[in-house]
């Protein structure tokens, strides 16, 4: 039975751009008959990867440990531009698309966000202001102040670079948020950016490679 196969544990799931991780939840609980089921660390719709999920009350427990833990992430980054979302969803407004900066120059930059830093979170996130998130309040025109908090990046690799996509491997502590390192970094170079494109490939011990895909969850709840 479905049932049996994800019932009572923790596991990560391959999550596709275009559906929330909530949506992942959901089909969880279709697929296994539990309603505790939970996930560790939240994936926007427009980010893919692993997403760590959790079913019963003894799993979803421990899974402030596992949002603890590293993350891996692909991110390719769009110089030139800034986003109202700092991702692809929202707005644009050209910064500086005549300066084209070298990759010594990238390079040189994005070594200042390696270490313990402090760092804003975007305004649409999921990050809770008075019990709700802050990108309700966003979308609702409403103006709210964040803090930054302190987070540590603990490596930065240029993968690729053709201006204006830059596209980095980050490995990350928790409450790191890419878009904000894509954000910051196109204002360090002068030319604004913002994240075009984001995978995680690893939470933990939970890697892309054994994430299960969603088409297995489906065809589970269908059984």
């Amino acid at each position: 039975m479905g049932y049996n196969r994800f019932h009572m544990s923790i596991f990560a799931v391959y999550k596709p751009k275009g559906i929330t991780s909530h949506d992942i939840i959901y089909l969880v609980r279709k697929a296994t008959g539990e309603k505790r089921v939970g996930h560790g660390g939240t994936l926007d719709p427009l980010a893919s990867g692993v997403l760590v999920v959790a079913v019963g009350r003894e799993f979803t427990k421990k899974l402030s440990v596992v949002v603890a833990k590293e993350k891996e992430y692909r991110a390719v980054i769009r110089l030139g531009l800034e986003s109202t979302t700092d991702d692809e969803e929202g707005e644009k407004t050209r910064i500086n698309d005549t300066l084209i900066p070298s990759l010594s120059e990238i390079e040189a930059v994005i070594k200042q966000f390696i270490g313990t830093i402090s760092q804003m979170p975007p305004i649409y996130s999921a990050l809770k202001v008075k019990g709700r998130s802050a990108y309700k309040y966003a979308r609702a025109g409403k103006e709210i102040q964040l803090q930054p908090r302190e987070v540590e990046i603990k490596s930065i690799e240029v993968i690729s670079y053709i201006y204006p996509m830059l596209v980095i491997h980050v490995v990350t502590g928790p409450g790191v948020y890419i878009r904000s390192l894509a954000k910051d970094t196109g204002r360090s170079l002068g030319t604004g950016a913002y994240l075009a494109d984001l995978e995680r490939t690893r939470v933990g011990e939970f890697l892309k490679k054994d994430a299960i895909e969603i088409s297995r969850l489906e065809s589970t709840t269908a059984e």
